[in-house]
């Protein structure tokens, strides 16, 4: 019988490299990501962490959707300027 490593993971679903590579970052790093709960959504399968292949594209969507530069909403230089609340200092008595 082969290696874990070298069965294909079920449909519709990734190892862990293979999200890495799709991700565009070492293993390593999805590894630390999975540890600080950033990334996407994960979890173990048969002794193997595993990702929907769907959960690929919407944690990319969500990363645009949550950057300023392709997101004009949340772009500060599109809001108007909120005023500045000055403090005075009191004059010493």
């Amino acid at each position: 019988m082969p290696a874990n490593d070298t069965l294909p993971p079920p449909e519709g679903y990734l190892w862990l490299t293979e999200a890495a590579r799709r991700l565009g970052v070492q293993p390593s790093t999805l590894r630390k990501w999975r540890l600080q709960r950033k990334g996407p959504a994960s979890f173990k399968h048969a002794g193997k962490v595993m990702y929907r292949e769907d959960s690929i594209p919407a944690y990319l969507a969500a990363c645009e959707a949550a950057d300023s530069r392709s997101n004009p909403e949340l772009n500060p230089l599109n809001r108007r300027p909120e005023p500045r609340i000055g403090t005075r200092r009191r004059a010493a008595a």
